[in-house]
């Protein structure tokens, strides 16, 4: 499996970008920065998007991504959530109001996106992947995502707090390479993460210790707010017994 990252902050600079990760050139995981971080070729590849939830940060290029491919003739993009996120995206985003309905352009037999509904814990079809939604905790219904490939899994938190069923699900994973892992605010920011649905350095490292083996799952973290880039990396460089590393834009993992 090939990992690239195209944003990986919890918010945006002009050096920073929010979340979005493209699998094996086929499956985009998150669309913050899909167009504004990967070249319209690259665009034109993919086969899926997995929306984990519907805050703007992760879903804020399918709607230029959506423009591009129409104009370019692609194929439908099967973009990829629980029912609830599902919802927001086609009643408050893709409205024909703050954006056209991609869902029925060109025409509705033949449309620039189409969407797909992720029943939690249940295996789906997508994009050459079998994925799987676990709810997560945050301010609305978010999900994490286990993506099984021909050669292994890895799996995606999205935005959480402190959460229980992932690390039951991680923990039964066979073959699992990485967790892409959220944290977002330094400790001293605790209620400010706590009131967001966020982690910080040591609620993370509390919520990895539900695992049987945190130091054997190398964990790749995303979602740091920019103003807290350098506090939040040196406590989590701090911590022991987990196996961490801060992803960067332009990151690629052969995993």
């Amino acid at each position: 499996m090939e990992l690239r990252v195209i944003g990986c902050h919890g918010g945006e600079t002009p050096k920073h970008r929010t979340s979005a990760f493209i699998l094996d050139e086929r499956l985009a995981i998150d669309a913050g920065s899909l167009t504004s971080g990967l070249e319209v070729e690259g665009q034109l590849k993919l086969e899926g998007c997995l929306v984990s939830h519907a805050h703007l940060d992760h879903i804020r290029d399918l709607a230029t991504l959506a423009d591009n491919r129409c104009q370019m003739g692609a194929p439908p993009l099967i973009v990829a959530g629980t029912r609830e996120t599902i919802r927001i995206l086609r009643q408050h985003f893709f409205n024909n109001e703050l954006w056209p309905d991609f869902a029925t352009i060109p025409t509705p037999d033949n449309p620039t996106i189409r969407y797909l509904e992720l029943s939690p814990e249940n295996p789906a079809p997508l994009a050459g992947c079998n994925v799987r939604a676990i709810m997560v905790s945050h301010t609305i219904e978010s999900a994490a995502f286990v993506i099984e490939t021909p050669g292994g899994a890895i799996a995606y938190s999205g935005d959480t707090g402190p959460t229980d069923r992932l690390w039951q699900v991680l923990d039964e994973q066979p073959n699992l390479r990485a967790l892409l892992m959220e944290v977002s605010f330094p400790n001293r920011e605790q209620r400010l993460a706590t009131v967001s649905g966020h982690h910080t350095p040591q609620t993370l490292r509390a919520d990895l210790k539900k695992l049987r083996r945190p130091q054997d799952l190398p964990t790749l973290l995303y979602h740091i707010k920019p103003v807290f880039q350098a506090e939040v990396e040196r406590e989590c460089a701090a911590l022991e017994g987990v196996s961490l590393e801060v992803m960067k834009i332009g990151d690629q993992f052969l995993l």
